[in-house]
């Protein structure tokens, strides 16, 4: 969570980093890592600035935020995602004001973070460095272990304690030993040059 301005600075560089963006700023259609750039603004703000002053940055911040949210079609609440988020491209993603997602986290569209049927805080507890693909979808009171790759339109309802491993399916289970920086090396060594963009 976002405490002082040097979270706050952190944050921002490892949120650039994990996007792969080499400019100083962004692009003026580069709507992902402007609604990141707002995210953590709105966090320091909304965690660290107090007084009428501070409210009005902090409602300024809320506005661009909620606007950049609406064209890029997230629902991403505030002090969910640690530092190092990677959002691959605008679409649908929706996640439980109650989840709590570690370092690292690479996210792609039609992803679900949500609760228990009828509860309104049993969400899931997401490692560092996890790999979450295209439609899958997390609920209820889970845990899952850092380094994990889950597959695209995987159903993950249990936890996953066992660090670097690939989980796909509906429902999800184990289906391989290498976790998310083995397969991205792999996927690099076959397509192009490996990079490795932990914080």
């Amino acid at each position: 969570m976002i405490d002082s301005k040097k979270d706050l600075k952190i944050y921002l560089e490892a949120d650039k980093k994990a996007l792969r963006r080499d400019r100083k700023r962004p692009a003026f259609f580069d709507l992902v890592w402007k609604f990141e750039i707002s995210l953590r603004k709105y966090e320091y703000y909304h965690n660290c600035k107090r007084g009428i002053v501070w409210r009005l940055v902090e409602s300024y911040c809320r506005i661009r935020y909620s606007i950049l949210s609406i064209l890029c079609g997230f629902e991403i609440p505030l002090n969910c995602f640690d530092e190092g988020l990677s959002i691959a491209h605008r679409g649908n993603i929706m996640v439980n004001r109650a989840a709590h997602i570690g370092k690292n986290c690479r996210l792609h569209i039609g992803v679900n973070i949500g609760t228990a049927p009828g509860c309104s805080d049993a969400c899931p507890i997401i490692g560092d460095d996890v790999y979450i693909g295209p439609g899958a979808k997390l609920y209820g009171r889970i845990t899952v272990a850092s380094g994990i790759m889950i597959g695209a339109n995987a159903v993950v309802t249990k936890s996953f304690t066992e660090e670097n491993i690939c989980i796909a399916g509906v429902p999800a289970r184990k289906i391989g030993d290498r976790g998310r920086f083995e397969i991205e090396n792999l996927n690099s060594v076959l397509y192009g040059k490996a990079v490795d963009f932990r914080i």
